[in-house]
């Protein structure tokens, strides 16, 4: 056989990523992933006026167009101006592959930004938050004028500090940049503020990415964007074809019709966060972060530690202390769950 090395076939910048790392770790109270502890409409609701079960031997509807409608309604603009994806992740991809880089982002932030850009062979440029985990606006303009990046991705509320950036220096960034600015707000149900949604229309560079996995529907995969329509043509060129199965189709599409019973259970979530910053405000050696997501950033010294700790007790939250240093994020769950992790926390702080 003959000898190749296959490693030297496989590009550079690819080779020096890191995969990302989605670990499943079993355990009796998971609140690791910022998923809802919620389950989603039952089965036969969503398939029982449906026949979609009957179809699976068909392709789905390549442009979602049902789906597209619904969304379109819901969010009182045109479908022209909406493209869906297999999760915000997919859509991200697409802008990189269609802009290009340079591709600028604030750190800490959703890491697949980076991941993506490096993937596609792209300069992805990194800007580090203020103390305040706010947007560094000196740094972030200098950085504009000087690299002028295609795509700037600005998540909103943040991932992992869940805080929402300031609007005036979102838009200064907006109004400054002559590439693409994308708002992700993936959080955004859960924020007290109404997102960025009423500035699309005074801002041709305004990208807005929004998702279905943080309210119930992570296993669906439905992610979508809202832009002008002549950008949306654009990316649509690189979208693969039959990018969102046909089960996603329908289920989502239930859930934008019920969208009064998942409101509801956005609002009980945003009621356990509050719940659950108390506690840890309690709690000595905690200090949480305010939050507008679905999860709560917290200080605590010896983060591995505690992390360690906590999933002898069955209990997985996210330790973050590789990027933010002895810091940790706890999804909101129910309230059976927030107080088992709270009760498991106190028995790890007083060893």
């Amino acid at each position: 056989m003959k000898k190749i090395d296959l490693s030297r076939l496989v590009r550079p910048d690819v080779k020096a990523l890191r995969a990302y790392e989605a670990k499943e770790v079993k355990c009796k109270v998971k609140l690791d992933a910022n998923e809802s502890p919620y389950s989603p409409l039952p089965s036969d609701k969503i398939f029982c006026n449906s026949n979609v079960l009957q179809k699976l031997n068909r392709y789905p509807d390549p442009e979602a167009r049902a789906l597209k409608k619904a969304i379109a309604k819901s969010l009182n603009v045109d479908d022209s101006n909406l493209l869906l994806g297999n999760g915000s992740d997919e859509l991200i991809y697409y802008l990189v592959t269609t802009f290009g880089g340079p591709v600028l982002f604030p750190v800490p932030t959703f890491v697949m930004y980076g991941i993506i850009a490096q993937a596609l062979g792209q300069n992805p440029v990194a800007i580090p938050l203020d103390g305040a985990f706010d947007l560094d606006i000196k740094k972030m303009l200098e950085t504009i004028g000087r690299q002028k990046p295609k795509l700037i991705f600005l998540s909103s509320p943040n991932n992992p500090s869940g805080n929402c950036y300031s609007t005036d220096r979102i838009l200064k960034i907006i109004e400054a940049s002559k590439g693409i600015v994308v708002v992700d707000e993936a959080y955004q149900p859960f924020s007290s503020g109404s997102g960025f949604l009423p500035f699309l229309k005074d801002y041709r560079n305004l990208i807005i990415l929004r998702t279905m996995s943080k309210i119930g529907f992570a296993s669906l995969r439905v992610g979508y964007m809202i832009a002008e329509s002549a950008l949306i043509k654009e990316i649509n060129k690189v979208r693969l074809p039959y990018n969102l199965n046909s089960l996603s189709q329908v289920a989502a599409l239930e859930a934008v019709k019920n969208k009064r019973a998942i409101n509801a259970r956005v609002r009980v979530i945003a009621s356990e966060r509050n719940w659950l910053f108390n506690a840890l405000s309690r709690l000595k050696g905690i200090s949480p972060y305010p939050s507008e997501a679905n999860f709560i950033l917290f200080r605590v010294a010896g983060s591995d530690k505690i992390y360690r700790g906590l999933l002898k007790q069955g209990v997985l939250i996210k330790n973050m202390n590789k990027i933010i240093s002895d810091s940790m994020r706890v999804t909101v769950g129910t309230r059976e769950e927030n107080q088992a992790f709270i009760d498991a926390l106190n028995k790890v702080l007083i060893k």
